[in-house]
């Protein structure tokens, strides 16, 4: 079944919402470094949320997902240029578990002496 993204994002949005009335000073310290990087202009904004969606697939972060392809759109970005920041993040998570595949090995060498 394909998630409906638009109905998704809304709900989250929501009951990110009433989190924030339980607790507004983690809502409020997110909001802050969130918008941290975004105040050094060294990055355009499309960029950002091109990052920000590579990341979202490393950390398996639906919400990201949702809320960043929706930034990310708004910011121009086309089919294409997520399309290779996706390729991106999937190339790293393929070289992280060769890297982590590495340690395991070394441990497993640990146990050995």
């Amino acid at each position: 079944m394909i998630m409906d993204w638009n109905n998704y994002r809304d709900q989250l949005l929501a009951r990110v919402g009433e989190f924030a009335k339980l607790s507004p000073d983690t809502v409020r310290g997110l909001q802050v470094m969130e918008t941290a990087g975004i105040k050094t202009g060294h990055l355009e904004p499309k960029m950002h949320e091109l990052i920000a969606l590579a990341v979202a697939v490393t950390t398996r972060c639906d919400g990201c997902i949702a809320v960043h392809t929706q930034a990310a759109v708004k910011h121009g970005a086309s089919r294409e240029e997520i399309a290779e920041a996706l390729g991106v993040a999937i190339a790293l998570n393929a070289g992280a578990a060769v890297t982590y595949s590495a340690r395991v090995l070394d441990a497993f060498s640990a146990l050995e002496n």
